[in-house]
């Protein structure tokens, strides 16, 4: 139905103005009377591109990414951070025993403690680029191997936190994640004793996102990095890209009538598509609802020319007029996939190439 319109819509447009374009009938000539059309005109090449049909659906905007924080050691959880609080390198992502438990950025786990002597390993690395993101880098090579250096390195960094200066890191003493984390829900409330391992906290990166949920079917069509135009409340836009397309499909909630929409016709199973947004929304609640126009359908490496270089013919069909210096010469065309939001649509026909120029009307800007 959506194509339909589209090219109701074309086909009204190139006939809503006598002097826009002369219906020509199969053998190219003026049906109906001569070409009194007086509408200036240039043109446009003929180009090999990506074209894309897009569908509008409901999102909710939020944060990308699902961080979870967890207890590196025992102890009674004596202070947490409120919701919403953006927790960066070097900040307390929370305090256990009255004792403040930095977060570094990583993607390793805590799982030994760190001190002279112990075995290389890439978790060394991880402290040490902490440390040297921290500003304690002198005289610190950031290498697998906890050195003397990284030693010193740690006891200035203790010192400067108020820890006991050890030069050694105990397990507990500090947590990672990927990167910041902003937190969104609490795990334990305070006076909670933990062990390692526990979950305390759990949030997302600080970097808006958008979600969709979109239909297994239409999955393959969508890849990592496509561009998208995000619609807010308030009809403003922004643009994105899809950053994350989930593998799992999620059935709806039955409601014990056999759909899961309370009506005769079941609820399709859906996916997640993370759409990362440009800027940033102000003014927006986390999960307010925005629209999203994403790819259902998309052809690779096809020819394309402006939707507007299109001439409807009788019956339904379309022509482009190839202009080479003073000659025009008329091509059928068939019509594959309009792209609205580049203005271009595919099309294919005998004796047409990609570097052509075809003519469109002009606009006069």
């Amino acid at each position: 139905m959506r194509r339909l319109l589209i090219l109701s819509g074309v086909a009204l447009a190139g006939l809503s103005g006598a002097a826009s374009w002369t219906v020509l009938d199969g053998r190219g000539h003026a049906a109906g009377g001569p070409d009194t059309g007086t509408i200036r005109t240039g043109t446009a090449a003929v180009v090999r591109t990506d074209v894309a049909q897009r569908q509008m659906l409901n999102g909710k905007l939020g944060y990308a990414g699902t961080y979870q924080l967890q207890a590196t050691g025992g102890g009674v959880v004596t202070k947490l951070p409120p919701v919403g609080r953006r927790i960066r390198r070097g900040d307390a992502a929370y305090e256990i025993d009255g004792t403040k438990v930095p977060l570094m950025y990583g993607t390793r786990p805590v799982w030994r403690a760190f001190e002279v002597g112990m075995t290389d390993g890439s978790d060394v690395r991880q402290l040490e680029t902490n440390l040297a993101a921290l500003g304690y880098g002198d005289g610190l090579t950031v290498d697998d191997h906890y050195s003397s250096a990284t030693y010193w390195a740690v006891w200035r960094w203790q010192e400067d936190r108020h820890l006991p200066e050890t030069g050694t890191v105990p397990l507990g003493q500090i947590v990672f994640a990927p990167g910041p984390v902003r937190i969104s829900a609490l795990d334990v409330a305070t006076g909670t004793r933990v062990q390692a391992g526990h979950p305390v906290e759990h949030g997302t990166t600080p970097r808006q996102a958008v979600t969709v949920q979109l239909s297994p079917t239409d999955l393959p069509n969508v890849k990592i990095g496509d561009p998208v135009v995000v619609t807010l409340p308030d009809q403003t836009t922004r643009r994105g890209r899809v950053s994350a397309i989930g593998t799992v499909a999620t059935a709806p909630p039955s409601t014990g009538d056999g759909g899961g929409n309370g009506g005769d016709t079941p609820e399709q199973s859906t996916a997640p598509v993370t759409v990362t947004v440009d800027g940033t929304i102000h003014g927006l609640l986390d999960q307010a609802s925005v629209q999203v126009s994403i790819i259902a359908q998309q052809d690779r490496g096809v020819l394309a020319v402006p939707t507007t270089a299109l001439r409807p013919l009788p019956g339904g069909t379309y022509e482009v007029i190839v202009v080479s210096g003073a000659l025009r010469r008329h091509v059928p065309v068939r019509t594959g996939l309009f792209d609205e939001s580049a203005a271009l649509v595919e099309v294919s026909g005998a004796g047409l190439a990609e570097g052509q120029r075809v003519e469109v009307p002009d606009d006069g800007s």
